[in-house]
């Protein structure tokens, strides 16, 4: 599901980038331009982990036929969280700059799918923040974007740690 939601922007920032908070059920994407900020949110409609349905074991006879297999609704899984990730790259697909960050390992997973484009040469910075609130993740976004504007541009690595010289 996706919401979107439009901010006028009252400073003049020069540099357009994108703020990302994510995690495996949520991800908030804040763009903003120099006039505009815009909130997307997009939900995954994906349950936890797979496992047995309400964590209890059953004392029936023949439950294990009942049951899917393990790897059957562990690749379901993978393939509605490949889904996701999908729909959240093609988002911010345009973003010069972006800022990925939030609580779990949603940011890794995020990371590797993008490191598999080796021709993209976009500036990614990733950092684990907890759980906050829209208004939290476009202040963040802004934030991030005026110290990148203040500070020189250091060359960064696709992960997002600073090359080695």
């Amino acid at each position: 599901m996706l919401h979107s939601r439009t901010e006028p922007h009252p400073g003049s920032a020069r540099r357009i980038g994108v703020g990302l908070w994510i995690d495996r059920r949520k991800a908030v994407i804040v763009s903003i331009t120099a006039t505009t900020s815009t909130t997307t949110s997009i939900l995954s409609h994906i349950d936890k982990q797979p496992g047995r349905a309400e964590g209890l074991r059953s004392t029936s006879r023949f439950e294990p036929q009942l049951v899917p297999a393990d790897d059957s609704r562990e690749r379901r899984h993978t393939g509605l969280l490949n889904l996701y990730y999908d729909e959240v790259i093609a988002h911010i697909r345009n973003a010069p700059s972006i800022l990925a960050f939030g609580p779990g390992e949603a940011k890794g997973e995020l990371r590797r799918r993008l490191a598999l484009n080796k021709s993209d040469l976009r500036a990614f910075n990733f950092e684990i923040a907890d759980k906050m609130t829209d208004r939290q993740i476009v202040a963040k976004t802004r934030q991030w974007l005026a110290e990148a504007q203040e500070a020189p541009s250091s060359r960064q690595r696709r992960s997002g740690r600073p090359d080695r010289t």
